[in-house]
C-alpha cells in the first residue's frame, strides 16, 4: 500500500489548492483527484444531498485502491462526515486540522471563519475550535460568491471588481478584531492575496489545504506508508474536461501536463 495513491475530492475544483499542498509536503506521493463538477456547489444544497454525493465520491475513490481518502472540500468535511463511515483506510477532512492550526496562531483568541452557506450553518469550525479552548471567540461568515469568482478567474488582488466582493465580505472581520481566520473553503486561498490586502498584514490566514496536507503527511508517516517513490497523479471530472483544464491552470498556476477523465458518479 505505500505507493497507492492519495484520493482526493471536492464538489468542484477548490480540492485543487489541496492537491497542490499535498504535492508541496509529500512530493513523491501520487493522487487519484475527483471533481464533481457536474454537480457543483454542493455548499447551497441540503446536507442529506451532499452525503449522498460525499459517498458517491468515496466509492469512486475507493475503487482506484486509495491508500488514504481526503475530502478536499470544506462543506463535506463541514456537514458530511458519516460519507466515511466504515471506511476501511484513513480519512482525513479539513475543519479539524485548520481549527487546530488557527488554535495554535492566534495571540488575542479572537478567530474567524469564512466558508459556504453550509459550512457556516454547521458551525464545524466553531465547534471545533471552542472544544480546543471555550475561551476562544469564533466569528463566521459565508461568501457565496466566492467560489463562482474564482472558478470563473476573478481573482488578481489588483481587480476592483475583486476587491470589492472580498471587502463586502470580510471588512465585518476588521471591525471583529480577529487575528487569525480560517479561509474555510478549499477555493479560497487563491483568493488569499485580495483577502490579506483588505484585512491587512496583521491577520494569520489559515490555508486548509495546508493544514490537511501537514496532518496527510502525519498519519502516512506514522504508519509507514510513505511512498517510497515518485508517482503519477490521475484527475477526474463529472462533466467537460475542457473547464477543468482551464480552471486548474489558475488553481495550480501552472498547465496540467497530464490526462483528465470525465466519469458517470452515478454510477457509484
Amino acid at each position: 500500500m505505500k505507493n497507492a495513491s492519495i484520493g482526493a475530492f471536492d464538489s468542484g475544483l477548490g480540492g485543487l489548492t489541496v492537491v497542490s499542498q499535498i504535492h508541496n509536503y509529500l512530493p513523491n506521493e501520487s493522487i487519484v483527484y475527483f471533481g464533481d463538477t457536474g454537480r457543483v456547489p454542493y455548499g447551497s444544497r441540503s446536507n442529506e444531498t451532499i452525503i449522498r454525493y460525499a459517498k458517491q465520491d468515496i466509492n469512486f475513490l475507493k475503487s482506484n485502491n486509495v491508500k488514504l481518502i481526503v475530502a478536499a472540500c470544506g462543506t463535506v468535511s463541514s456537514v458530511a462526515s458519516s460519507a466515511a463511515d466504515g471506511l476501511d483506510v484513513p480519512y482525513v477532512e479539513v475543519v479539524t486540522p485548520a481549527s487546530k492550526m488557527a488554535a495554535e496562531c492566534t495571540k488575542n483568541g479572537k478567530i474567524g471563519v469564512i466558508g459556504t452557506a453550509a459550512t457556516i450553518a454547521s458551525n464545524s469550525y466553531k465547534n471545533k475550535i471552542l472544544s480546543i479552548n471555550d475561551a476562544f471567540t469564533v466569528y463566521q461568515y459565508a461568501c457565496p460568491l466566492f467560489v463562482p469568482f474564482v472558478e470563473s478567474g476573478f481573482v488578481s488582488p489588483d481587480d476592483e471588481l475583486v476587491i470589492g466582493i472580498v471587502k463586502r465580505y470580510v471588512e465585518p472581520l476588521i471591525k471583529d478584531g480577529v487575528d487569525t481566520l480560517i479561509l474555510g473553503c478549499t477555493h479560497y486561498p487563491i483568493l488569499a492575496p485580495a483577502i490579506q490586502k483588505v484585512l491587512g498584514d496583521g491577520v494569520k490566514l489559515i490555508n486548509t489545504g495546508e493544514a490537511a496536507a501537514i496532518e496527510i503527511k502525519r498519519i502516512l508517516t506514522e504508519n509507514d506508508m510513505l511512498a517510497d517513490k515518485a508517482g503519477e497523479s490521475h484527475f477526474f471530472v463529472s462533466d467537460t474536461t475542457q473547464t477543468f483544464i482551464k480552471t486548474s491552470e489558475v488553481l495550480l498556476g501552472k498547465t496540467l501536463d497530464f490526462d483528465v477523465k470525465k466519469i458517470d458518479i452515478e454510477k457509484y
